[in-house]
């Protein structure tokens, strides 16, 4: 019968806990923790009695936006600064990335114009329309995503 000493066991049980540490160092420089992006700044101008503005605002930083907030009550000078033609607007405007967002455009749709860096000035979703982001309700309307260029040109750029 072999006995193990008291030097021996502790020997053995250092051994193992220093084992044991290296392999959860290990694994965790195997496999890092998903890395959170950095925050895309965004620059919105909102009339401070809006309450969808709001809303829309607050998704955006909930979607990875960090969102700095312009209050006026001259949205429509804003939309002359940037020419937001009467066609496209709503009722805040956004700054993100180099492009315009005019209205309530869905984040994904936002992260996606960033990722493929299209030809145009920005994206809108005219009007206030009952469903898009922000304007959530009982009824979700059908409504379509302008992309429009600095000469004034527009396609659709999604259907939602």
């Amino acid at each position: 019968m072999n006995r193990v000493t008291r030097r021996q066991f502790l020997a053995r049980g250092a051994v193992g806990g220093f084992a044991l540490v290296l392999a959860r160092r290990l694994s965790a420089s195997a496999n890092p923790v998903a890395a959170q992006p950095a925050p895309i700044p965004m620059m919105v101008y909102s009339d401070p009695a809006c309450g969808c503005c709001g809303k829309w605002i607050s998704l955006m930083g909930s979607a990875g936006f960090r969102t700095t907030v312009q209050n006026t009550s001259d949205m429509a000078g804003i939309k002359k600064r940037y020419g937001i033609g009467v066609n496209l607007a709503s009722c805040h405007t956004a700054l993100v990335g180099g492009y315009l967002v005019e209205g309530h455009v869905p984040a994904d749709l936002i992260k996606k114009m960033l990722a493929e860096k299209p030809a145009i000035a920005g994206l809108a979703v005219p009007g206030m329309v009952t469903g898009s982001p922000g304007m959530e309700g009982a009824t979700k309307d059908p409504y379509d995503v302008i992309a429009f260029d600095k000469a004034g040109k527009t396609s659709v750029y999604a259907h939602r």
